[in-house]
């Protein structure tokens, strides 16, 4: 259904680097999660990307910004560094898409309110279709000037807005890591 018309999916697996998930809501059954995906991604033949984030407090190939030691990318999988929280600010993102073929992006890493929820939206006003994996995305709970960001509920609050939600041309819904078919 995407307005790119070009046939293929791409798994994106985002920003789940060491500093990122250390204190992450539900850290290992997530990664275990994002593990399955990738398992079916590679397996089916669809591409592996992975992103990784950098600014002042997550200093580029610092210990931090290293991906978990549970992800493992292969050598030929493509790596897109960024400094914002869109995946395609300032990145050679979508070329690699055009370059795969790619039109429908499966989304999960960290951290559901920030990277995650800006790729995603970014991939849908670019004309891509959007399969979020439901239990494959997390963030870290916090409280900041009188405000509490409970991470379960931020969880919750963007999987439910992405369930069968529609703009002209493309679309976005969630799956489950169990049900995920490519």
């Amino acid at each position: 259904m995407s307005t790119l018309n070009r046939g293929g999916k791409a798994l994106i697996v985002i920003d789940v680097q060491v500093g990122v998930v250390a204190e992450a809501h539900k850290r290992e059954s997530v990664l275990t999660a994002i593990n399955v995906a990738i398992d079916k991604a590679r397996n089916a033949g669809v591409p592996v990307v992975w992103v990784q984030h950098s600014d002042s407090g997550l200093i580029l190939e610092s210990p931090e910004w290293q991906l978990a030691p549970e992800m493992q990318p292969a050598e030929s999988e493509h790596k897109i560094r960024k400094t914002y929280r869109s995946s395609f600010v300032e990145t050679n993102l979508e070329d690699v898409l055009v370059e795969l073929g790619a039109d429908h992006l499966v989304i999960c890493g960290a951290e559901t309110n920030a990277c995650v929820r800006h790729t995603s939206h970014t991939a849908l006003e670019r004309g891509y279709d959007v399969t979020l994996i439901d239990d494959a995305h997390t963030t870290t709970g916090f409280e900041w000037n009188g405000y509490i960001i409970d991470a379960a509920r931020v969880i919750d609050e963007q999987n439910t807005n992405f369930m069968g939600y529609k703009l002209p041309g493309r679309m976005a819904d969630i799956v489950s890591s169990a049900d995920l078919t490519f």
